[in-house]
């Protein structure tokens, strides 16, 4: 197909004048339009990030060995044996907008002057070796989308410039070592729609969430303290929660499991000491998965959770619970997984979970029951011996 540009640059030459040099000129401008010429503030921004990468980290085979700046323009067409991955350059061929570097091991700090590449819109550099700091200079580039720095060794504060990419819809820096607290302005980030920051060593309270969230993910980091409503006010698409391995203390109030999106919530291996439980509005919920294991959850097994009628799988073990399984969990057919081990539970399990028609895996061992069936998967591991129990009750405990 003949180039737009070229074609309307053709008609502006009159007849008269379309003689030997209006026909190079012509020529010219096609060639330069088909071969691109990127912005020199991109093409520095380039060479900068490549120089910053220590040289015996880059193998022959893998994308920045193909960035020969002396061999051709980063966004020439067509790239056969320069540029050949790595960068995706817009539809003019005169910016860089995309850079995916492949997971090839490279080493090195993120240089500052990538903030030169005002129109990049997807930044991948994950599954590398890349550490130091994130650049503060990185608010420079605003019309960013996607920025996954996942597993690499960035170290140092998550700077509070990263919150002012309005355009921002994915922040992913998980498995890093990043330290310090959240942003506080972290709501400002109001197109945000997926946040992992899982595995660092961030600290701190959880600040007010961007309202626009679908997915959530600090898992395993040192946040602490309550897990507070006014965090997640206005978070009505927010349909999973990921805050395990952490320090969240106190008790989990029953507005979270109302969050009208909710759908996967693991809040397991923190130190919670009590959750509150409600029937959904109007019987409805979108609820499927809910971990709260390994907390310090005391007080019976919370028996609203079997009006929750997508539920399928709900782990409360190794806490403090006691008193008995609620019967509701055993005609709940929805519910497939079902783990209450680790507790000081006691009476007779449900009998409906040992038919010979049982829809449910999981643990009830580890407790304080009697008339477990010993040929049950679920009875396994056994129960607690009888004095640790009758100490836990401060008597003989019910059968």
């Amino acid at each position: 197909m003949e180039n737009k540009n070229y074609t309307s640059s053709k008609k502006q030459c009159p007849v008269a004048m379309f003689n030997t040099l209006c026909y190079l000129l012509l020529l010219l401008l096609h060639f330069s339009l088909s071969q691109g010429l990127t912005f020199p503030q991109d093409i520095s921004a380039l060479k900068a990030l490549k120089a910053s990468i220590k040289p015996n980290s880059i193998p022959s085979w893998s994308c920045l060995a193909s960035w020969d700046f002396a061999a051709a323009d980063p966004c020439a067409l067509p790239r056969r044996t320069h540029f050949t991955c790595g960068i995706i350059c817009s539809l003019d061929s005169t910016r860089v907008t995309q850079i995916t570097l492949d997971p090839a091991g490279y080493s090195g700090q993120l240089t500052p002057l990538l903030s030169q590449l005002t129109q990049l819109t997807i930044l991948d550099l994950s599954d590398n070796g890349f550490f130091g700091s994130i650049p503060s200079s990185i608010s420079s580039l605003s019309s960013l989308q996607t920025l996954i720095l996942k597993s690499n060794s960035f170290s140092g504060s998550i700077p509070d410039s990263v919150t002012t990419l309005k355009s921002l819809e994915s922040l992913d820096i998980s498995h890093n070592s990043l330290s310090g607290p959240l942003p506080k302005t972290f709501n400002s980030l109001s197109g945000l729609r997926r946040l992992d920051l899982s595995y660092n060593q961030l600290t701190g309270f959880l600040p007010k969430l961007p309202y626009n969230l679908l997915e959530l993910a600090l898992k395993g980091n040192s946040l602490s303290g309550y897990i507070s409503k006014s965090s997640f006010d206005g978070l009505t698409q927010l349909e999973v929660v990921e805050l395990s391995e952490n320090s969240f203390t106190g008790t989990l109030g029953a507005w979270f499991f109302l969050l009208p999106a909710l759908q996967q919530a693991d809040l397991a291996n923190n130190s919670l000491t009590r959750v509150e439980i409600s029937k959904p509005s109007g019987g409805n919920s979108d609820l499927v998965a809910v971990d709260l294991g390994f907390n310090h959850i005391e007080g019976n097994a919370p028996t609203d959770f079997a009006n929750y009628p997508q539920l399928s799988s709900l782990s409360l073990r190794y806490n403090r619970l006691r008193g008995a399984i609620p019967l509701e969990y055993s005609k709940k057919k929805s519910l497939r997984r079902l783990f209450l081990d680790g507790n000081f539970l006691i009476g007779r399990p449900p009998s409906e979970f040992f038919g010979g028609d049982t829809w449910v895996s999981g643990s009830l061992g580890n407790n304080c029951l009697v008339g477990c069936p010993g040929s049950s998967q679920l009875c396994s591991p056994s129960q607690k011996p009888y004095e640790v129990c009758k100490q836990a009750y401060g008597r003989k405990p019910m059968a």
